[in-house]
């Protein structure tokens, strides 16, 4: 029996919706992780949305690192990407600056309520895919007056 290798794996993710290694599918990944990890659902009352980021950073220790780890993945996508050493540097220092403020037990998550590192890697991703690989660009926004 033959073992599979690496070039098997590509093809069959080629043929899975949303897994392939094409623009328009990782972008559908990444977008969907910075919904998990920053809009996962809205506060009653304040109407602010809150992820698993913020949710994980209550947990001392181990919640920013994982929080970091899935912040992570993001700048690993834009690395396969090709995204620019300087940009992936930027993306890194977000995740960075992010680990440093959840790092402080329970209060952590006050600051990262604010500064939310997986929207601002989101949108240097965007930026890039939106220059590079136009076809993969979606029309975000509300709804157009009519006259």
């Amino acid at each position: 029996m033959k073992r599979p290798t690496m070039a098997d794996f590509d093809s069959l993710a080629d043929k899975l919706p949303g897994v392939g290694t094409d623009p328009a599918s990782v972008r559908r990944r990444v977008e969907a992780m910075e919904g998990l990890l920053e809009r996962m659902f809205v506060i009653p009352g304040l109407n602010r949305p809150v992820g698993l980021d913020v949710m994980l950073d209550l947990i001392p220790v181990v919640g920013p690192a994982i929080g970091a780890v899935m912040g992570s993945w993001l700048v690993w996508e834009a690395r396969n990407l090709g995204l620019s050493k300087w940009q992936m540097t930027r993306m890194f220092g977000n995740v960075g600056i992010d680990l440093l403020l959840g790092a402080i037990p329970w209060v952590g998550a006050i600051p990262d309520f604010f500064f939310r590192s997986n929207s601002r890697n989101l949108k240097l991703l965007k930026r890039h895919l939106d220059r590079h690989h136009p076809a993969t660009a979606t029309i975000e926004g509300g709804v157009v007056r009519r006259r």
